[in-house]
């Protein structure tokens, strides 16, 4: 009895606030119940069982995140929806699942209970969650995905520099990610609504973590000495014949080096559309950082050239069997008075066109080879070499005019240029015909050289207002078929004081872009390469012309 009486005295104790031990036992026994039912419940809503338990969820989003890498993937690992859409902390999980009472009076009320009705507020309700996760830096990403430990070696060139450029800056993973899970409605949003929304915040700015530094500053010193030995070896063997390619007065080609190019067949993608970042993710790097075309997408031309001749991307009339690359080696060679080059590419099997008569858009010329020469005064032709003279109103482009022959030209002959209304395009704002005169004068010009195999016919004109075609002064090119290869020459003066003619220093970088029409086509259906720079002995030029 004494036992159970001293018992009874300890529980009777109080303790704080006049509570007894025993109350004070008896309530936090309630709190750990109700604590743990409370818990229990928080945890089951936060399964993807009861995330998808309406047929509003389970018919449209859970359908589109089955076909994902969030869902399937070599690692075995799943992200479920409370993973990306509910914080882990806690206090940030109360104030979500809180916000996430809207949810229930939306169903209850029936505002997205058919497919068509969520489709018609998809949009808002994707604008709510980037939002959400824009202002926590996207926290919920970075359960998973951290700056610190992503690999920069086995990422591809563009995504790299892309992640550089938020760490520096101050973006986060959403701005780029959008519909990495479900449908995208990103290209819904007009440019204006784009740029806020996606508007570097500096408070998310941090150093780059110090394997990021090791490698960059590896790449560079690799790329230097990559430069070097390409300067000073001889081409390598190669499948591509080795031929003199009707060309008299040529240097002997096989001491000098070949850049590999890969050309690739551009579809619709004019100047307007790559500085649209609702079509064009990268127009943000490109404008924000500064970043050439070269930097991100050198190496998967082929990939980008394929998603254009099938019709996927940027191409409303794509030709059936027309090759999305074409590899190209490229050598340059100069004497102090002309500069040499010789472009190798393999042939194709003709792939009639379906809606030109006979299937053969220029039927004389089986190919043409074009190249464009300028210095960096022309605006864009330091990031986007030769691509600055292809607009959206050009002819065979979508907003091409009626009753006009649009041809190409450069930014500066415009007053304006169109990017994100439509037409895009400035082909009716051209400048005065002094203003024009005045850039040529100036320099301001993109030089071209083009020559028509099937009729032999060299031309050297420039794009300035409109594509001017004047001859063939200071330009000779030759070719021949060797064993299923093309084999294209072509010698040029360095100096020149024609109008048009860009005269090439030897100590000075200029950049250089080439497009291929092949398999009888004509306009804008060839294929085109990035901007590369060009130079003259110089070993970190891209395309090194080399003395002979």
């Amino acid at each position: 009895m004494a036992h159970f009486e001293n018992r009874r005295r300890l529980l009777s104790r109080k303790v704080i606030f006049g509570a007894s031990i025993g109350s004070a036992v008896f309530f936090m026994m309630i709190g750990v119940f109700f604590w743990g039912g409370f818990n229990t419940a928080m945890e089951a809503t936060n399964t993807l069982e009861f995330c998808i338990s309406c047929h509003e969820m389970e018919d449209t989003v859970y359908q589109e995140y089955k076909e994902t890498i969030h869902y399937n993937n070599r690692s075995g690992v799943r992200a479920v929806c409370s993973d990306c859409h509910v914080p882990d902390p806690w206090v940030h999980k109360m104030v979500r699942k809180i916000q996430a009472s809207k949810e229930l009076w939306g169903k209850l009320t029936g505002s997205i209970n058919t497919p068509e009705k969520f489709e018609a507020k998809r949009l808002q309700l994707a604008m709510n969650e980037w939002k959400r996760m824009k202002n926590s830096d996207s926290r919920e990403c970075r359960n998973c995905h951290d700056w610190s430990t992503m690999n920069p070696a086995s990422q591809k060139k563009r995504s790299r520099n892309q992640h550089i450029f938020a760490m520096e800056q101050g973006q986060t993973c959403i701005d780029c990610h959008k519909g990495i899970a479900h449908k995208s409605v990103r290209d819904q949003l007009d440019e204006e609504q784009l740029v806020r929304l996606e508007e570097p915040n500096s408070s998310h700015s941090r150093p780059l973590p110090a394997e990021w530094v090791t490698f960059l500053a590896e790449e560079e010193s690799q790329g230097q000495q990559g430069a070097s030995v390409a300067a000073a070896a001889p081409a390598p063997a190669a499948a591509a014949p080795v031929s003199s390619g009707n060309s008299e007065g040529m240097p002997d080609w096989a001491a000098v080096p070949t850049r590999k190019i890969t050309l690739f067949y551009p579809g619709q993608t004019s100047m307007e559309w790559a500085l649209n970042g609702s079509r064009h993710g990268g127009a943000r790097v490109y404008d924000k950082a500064g970043d050439r075309c070269l930097d991100c997408h050198e190496g998967e031309e082929a990939d980008m050239g394929a998603k254009m001749v099938s019709g996927e991307k940027a191409e409303e009339t794509p030709i059936p069997g027309k090759r999305p690359g074409i590899p190209v080696d490229v050598q340059a060679a100069h004497d102090g008075e002309h500069l040499y080059m010789r472009f190798i590419f393999p042939e194709t099997d003709h792939s009639p066109v379906p809606f030109v008569d006979g299937g053969k858009m220029d039927p004389e010329n089986p190919i043409k080879l074009a190249m464009m020469l300028s210095n960096d005064d022309v605006e864009q032709a330091d990031q986007a070499g030769c691509w600055g003279t292809c607009h959206h109103d050009a002819r065979s482009m979508p907003d091409t005019p009626d009753g006009e022959q649009v041809t190409k030209y450069i930014a500066e002959t415009r007053t304006d240029i169109s990017i994100r209304s439509e037409p895009r395009g400035g082909w009716d704002k051209r400048k005065s015909d002094d203003e024009v005169e005045a850039l040529l004068a100036d320099g301001n010009f993109m030089d071209l050289l083009r020559f028509n195999v099937g009729t032999g016919v060299s031309e050297d004109g420039y794009i300035l207002s409109d594509r001017v075609m004047d001859g063939g002064q200071g330009v000779e090119f030759n070719a021949e078929q060797v064993d299923g290869f093309w084999i294209v020459t072509m010698k040029r003066k360095l100096d020149s004081d024609h109008p048009g003619d860009l005269s090439l220093a030897s100590d000075q970088l200029y950049n250089i872009g080439f497009a291929i029409h092949d398999d009888y086509s004509d306009s804008r259906f060839h294929h085109v390469s990035l901007g590369f720079k060009i130079g003259f002995d110089n070993p970190q030029a891209e395309i090194n012309a080399v003395g002979l």
